[in-house]
């Protein structure tokens, strides 16, 4: 945990400097999460959506989020849009543990449904 933190550090004070270091910022936000800070890693993956409205993978990481804080109607509109925008990974989907809350919820199955009937699945 010290290593996380330290990089947690390191990382803010190099997004305090440029807060549009895209890179920056998606490694921050993954090591908020995997720290159990889904409010600050939820705030960033929302930045990295308005600074990159067409980058899919903000939009799928932005799902994984949002369903981590039992949003889960939001997650699936935002995994839409991932999907839509060029994600494929769709088997990563399924055994993504951030995805989790979202596996009983009927929008997700409905998508799924939609993604295995379009053969995608």
């Amino acid at each position: 945990m010290k290593s996380t933190a330290f990089e947690i550090e390191f990382l803010e004070g190099i997004v305090r400097r440029e807060s549009t270091y895209v890179e920056a910022l998606e490694m921050l936000a993954t090591l908020y999460t995997k720290s159990g800070r889904l409010d600050e890693g939820l705030r960033i993956d929302r930045k990295l959506v308005a600074m990159q409205p067409e980058n899919a993978t903000h939009h799928y990481n932005l799902a994984c989020s949002l369903a981590l804080k039992n949003q889960r109607a939001r997650a699936v509109t935002a995994l839409r849009k991932a999907i839509s925008l060029g994600y494929d990974d769709f088997q990563w989907m399924l055994t993504d543990e951030d995805l989790k809350p979202l596996r009983g919820h009927p929008r997700f199955i409905e998508l799924m449904e939609e993604l295995q009937s379009e053969r995608r699945l």
